[in-house]
């Protein structure tokens, strides 16, 4: 008897489950769910990249995944993606407030947080002040500058042997957004820079790996002793060195008369005085955290793509030195503004980004309201997954769109042009907040470096592999390159 009671509770929970997993009315289809795991055995957790693209080809451009019992739709391909992030902008601005990344960041800082009062507050003060403080401007020019010079330094010290550039460029990357967060940039070997790029590093990794996507899909595992644990200690050391900053910035600054950021940050907490609203000394050290991770791992591992296919495309990156050379004869060095006399160099540029294709599926998003796609009933709250590389390579908006090949983005008339499905930064309200200084250290890095140094591809390495490491960012394997001074230099 009391097995037969068993049984038939084993079969009231299995059809509640069945009936809570099935797709709401008019929702994009998807692969059939399972109780409890929904659909996390249809996805690679190490890297679901090549598995969204099989779904979309079974599915369409539009198609649901459920994360253990969460439902989510996955937008591939230019026309879904303008119609969700352009056309709809508002509809798709939201960010979900439960999944692994919020809890580790504790709902602090500008990039997972809510899509409200708040972080309009915040989007608003950071494009403001970013802007004010040399965005695309001179001043800006001479920050990123002064870091090249400490790489050049780097560089000259590595001739004729294999190099490997990664560390470098992840530190020149973060000071550069140092420099504009806090004033001030650090030694190559100093600790903060060295932990926190670990941190940033690690995390980023984490984010998007096997344990937090059990974490998300799987709600009654959170609290155990399991490897996603790790990101949270990351997060708190970073937050132990941000408070240290902090504490020591606020000894030296000057009411009122702004260095950098920071400063500026806490002048509108002086403003707001006893009703600061959403702005905080809490919430500033993670809103620091958050720009200076997305200035530095975006920007870092685009550019080691950068190099990575020049040293192996060397008729590509002699190409560039020509144009560098004819453009900035008689100068010391090159301007924001050179670029658009460089229609290749500005074609390289993008097609670097386009093949890194950095943030394969952005931050994730989720509809503030119940909405419409493409034909399909979005409820409000829905968990939304851009899948960027399915535009960055899609057929028919790219003339090679599967190869490593500037012309891209070259017309018939060899001008430089940007393909609308061109979008490594996102669309709509929640655009990367630093595309424009992100711009300008990409063009300014590599002119820079290639009219002074050549970099080879080292003959005993084998042959490359293009295939980037899975993470919140897609990372270049770790190699090799061979840097000689160019001869006119």
């Amino acid at each position: 008897m009391f097995g037969t009671i068993i049984l038939l509770w084993i079969c009231v929970v299995f059809v509640i489950l069945q009936l809570k997993s099935r797709r709401p009315k008019n929702f994009p289809p998807g692969p059939p769910i399972l109780p409890i795991l929904g659909n996390i055995l249809n996805i690679s957790l190490e890297n679901p990249l090549k598995d969204f693209e099989r779904l979309r080809k079974s599915y369409g451009n539009v198609y649901s995944l459920y994360m253990g019992p969460r439902p989510a739709v996955v937008i591939n391909r230019l026309e879904a993606m303008k119609a969700a992030m352009v056309n709809k902008a508002n509809d798709f601005a939201g960010r979900p407030q439960d999944l692994f990344v919020n809890e580790t960041t504790q709902r602090k800082g500008v990039i997972l947080a809510d899509y409200g009062p708040g972080w309009k507050e915040h989007r608003r003060f950071a494009l403001m002040t970013l802007r004010n403080f040399g965005m695309g401007k001179n001043s800006m020019e001479d920050r990123i500058y002064g870091e090249i010079e400490y790489v050049v330094k780097q560089l000259e010290m590595s001739i004729g042997k294999p190099f490997s550039p990664q560390l470098m460029f992840h530190n020149a990357a973060s000071n550069i957004i140092c420099q504009v967060l806090f004033g001030r940039r650090f030694e190559y070997d100093d600790n903060f820079i060295k932990v926190i790029i670990g941190c940033f590093t690690e995390n980023a990794k984490i984010a998007n790996g096997p344990w937090a996507m059990l974490y998300d899909s799987l709600p009654m595992i959170r609290g155990l002793p399991l490897p996603f644990n790790k990101a949270f200690k990351n997060v708190e050391t970073c937050q132990k060195l941000a408070k240290g900053l902090l504490a020591e910035h606020k000894k030296t600054r000057v009411p009122g008369d702004p260095r950098d950021f920071v400063d500026c940050y806490m002048d509108e907490l002086d403003k707001r005085g006893e009703d600061p609203a959403s702005f905080s000394e809490e919430q500033l050290r993670m809103f620091a955290l958050d720009l200076h991770f997305a200035g530095t791992d975006t920007t870092s591992n685009t550019i080691l793509t950068g190099f990575l296919y020049l040293s192996t495309y060397p008729h590509i990156q002699e190409r560039c030195q020509q144009e560098i050379d004819s453009v900035l004869e008689g100068k010391d060095r090159a301007s924001f503004d050179d670029r658009h006399n460089m229609p290749y160099m500005q074609a390289v540029i993008h097609e670097v980004q386009r093949v890194a294709n950095t943030v394969p599926l952005s931050v994730f998003h989720c509809t503030t309201k119940d909405t419409e796609l493409m034909g399909y009933s979005l409820p409000k709250g829905t968990l939304v997954i851009q899948n960027l590389g399915s535009v960055l390579n899609e057929e028919g908006q790219w003339k090679f769109p599967n190869k490593f090949n500037p012309e891209n983005f070259l017309n018939d008339k060899r001008e430089f042009f940007k393909p609308e499905a061109f979008m490594p930064f996102s669309a709509g309200p929640r655009m990367c907040l630093g595309e424009s200084l992100a711009r300008m250290e990409l063009f300014l890095i590599l002119v820079m470096l290639l009219r002074k140094f050549k970099f080879s591809w080292p003959e005993d390495a084998g042959e490359p592999n293009y295939t980037p490491v899975y993470g919140v960012t897609l990372t270049p394997k770790p190699y090799n390159m061979i840097v000689t001074l160019r001869e006119s230099q």
